[in-house]
């Protein structure tokens, strides 16, 4: 029985180690699958660059594209690649063909023929929603990103205040916390490994600051960039400043913590309505259904 039990521990061992090592491959075999998801990356966003490039000369605005808003947008977004923009305005050129054709061949196959202006009408909107799709899309991606940072700043803070206090200056502070935070917040890790880049690259921490705030869209960045201007500035302390600046942070998220809880109630009552009490609508009140058909309707028929 001992040989047994031993023969049987060292198969699962084995099993499960086998099984450890392919789905959790090592640093070497992750870095190989990155590089090669890079290369993949790579040549698909060259394809659609590619198909995308006719399509955007439609529709690209004239100017600048280091000047233009969008630009802006796509930063705050977290996509610094100057092809964004060909594929967002050849996606705002192609969408609303796709769409207009997509809502004509759904009209043909459902059997509805409604009159021309009711067709034009359709297809209008159709087309319309294909051409802001890709700014609801742009949308979406820079509030998910500037949630994040927002909600890992506070954490980034603290520990920015434990290594100035540690005796760090606020350049190798930042350069920790960078390293850091990465582990929870990889957004916000890049925005401060860049604002460390510009400090190396000649550029003042004050005008350093200012574009981590701006390339970030938070105005608690914003806020930050400039309370440490103005502790520069003053000669106040900054470990005394991250302090009282880190529990403002902390409290506002804790006050949209709170402000999103408050309104779960709201959001849950459309789909209590709609898909939950039908369902216990019919568990209670099916049996109680099925009896009085069952029994009080043929006494009623009965009687008459």
């Amino acid at each position: 029985m001992l040989i047994y039990a031993i023969v049987i521990f060292v198969l699962v061992t084995g099993v499960s180690m086998m099984l450890l090592n392919w789905l959790v491959p090592n640093k070497s075999q992750r870095r190989l699958q990155e590089l090669a998801s890079v290369g993949i990356k790579t040549d698909w966003v060259q394809t659609v660059v590619e198909i995308a490039s006719p399509l955007a000369k439609l529709s690209i605005p004239e100017g600048k594209w280091e000047d233009s808003p969008i630009r802006l947008r796509f930063i705050n977004a977290g996509i610094r690649s100057s092809k964004a923009v060909i594929i967002f305005y050849g996606a705002k050129t192609l969408f609303p063909l796709i769409f207009a054709t997509a809502a004509f061949i759904a009209l043909q196959f459902a059997g509805k023929s409604p009159d021309r202006n009711m067709l034009l009408l359709i297809l209008l909107l159709a087309a319309t929603f294909g051409c802001y799709l890709p700014n609801i899309v742009l949308n979406r991606a820079i509030k998910a990103r500037q949630r994040e940072i927002f909600d890992n700043f506070p954490d980034a803070a603290d520990l920015m205040l434990v290594c100035v206090e540690a005796g760090l200056g606020l350049d190798a502070a930042l350069v920790r916390v960078a390293d850091e935070i990465s582990i929870k917040s990889r957004a916000l890790a890049e925005e401060i490994h860049l604002t460390t880049l510009e400090t190396r690259a000649g550029s003042t921490r004050d005008q350093a600051l200012r574009n981590l705030g701006l390339r970030t869209g938070v105005q608690e960045l914003q806020t930050f960039a400039t309370m440490l201007a103005q502790a520069d500035k003053f000669g106040t302390s900054i470990g005394e400043s991250l302090r009282v600046f880190s529990d403002d942070l902390r409290h506002k998220r804790q006050l949209r913590a709170e402000e999103l809880a408050a309104k779960l109630p709201t959001k849950m009552l459309f789909p209590l309505i709609l898909c939950i009490f039908p369902a216990v609508s019919m568990v209670i009140l099916g049996p109680a259904g099925v009896q009085v058909y069952r029994v009080i309707l043929p006494m009623l028929a009965g009687q008459h």
